[in-house]
């Protein structure tokens, strides 16, 4: 690998950025973003170099790729189980209360939809995303889809520390 070429990569078909992401050298990430490295462009395994700091619990790195992507990184597909009393108390939910099973348990997904499955879009019982659902759904459930920063392990550095 020569050192002028940021995207050329070695004999397994890693790049210098996919190595310094699961290192965790910050220092070298920025350097290699700044000669213009791709932070989307996957390698061999199909991984991008974020993936690879987020597997790696590298957050510092995280966060320097995130500087210079401004994409959405948000876990989907994601939902999370409620009760089904929970989720018809909203004023907006289109059957009756009368008809809830005490028991039952619907799923709200990442787009704020609600089904009787885990799988997004199989059973869907309420798909009338309103500003008024959005905010049934932040303020009183407490619900918001996890950020992949939520979701990696520790970084190896803040367990050293």
């Amino acid at each position: 690998m020569t050192h002028t070429d940021p995207t050329q990569r070695d004999d397994d078909g890693w790049s210098a950025l996919d190595h310094a992401a699961g290192r965790g050298d910050v220092t070298l990430v920025e350097r290699l973003l700044a000669a213009g490295a791709d932070p989307h462009e996957e390698g061999p395994d199909g991984h991008t170099p974020y993936e690879i700091a987020l597997a790696a619990g590298r957050r510092a790195v995280v966060e320097a790729i995130r500087a210079v992507d401004d994409r959405e990184r948000t876990w989907q597909p994601y939902c999370r189980a409620y009760p089904e009393p929970e989720l018809v108390a909203f004023d907006g939910w289109p059957s009756p209360a009368a008809d809830v099973a005490g028991d039952a348990v619907l799923f709200l997904h990442h787009d704020l939809t609600v089904t009787r499955s885990v799988w997004p879009g199989e059973q869907v019982v309420f798909d009338q995303v309103t500003p008024a659902w959005e905010r049934f759904c932040r303020d009183r459930l407490g619900f918001a889809v996890p950020d992949d920063r939520d979701l990696m392990p520790t970084d190896a550095e803040e367990k050293a520390g």
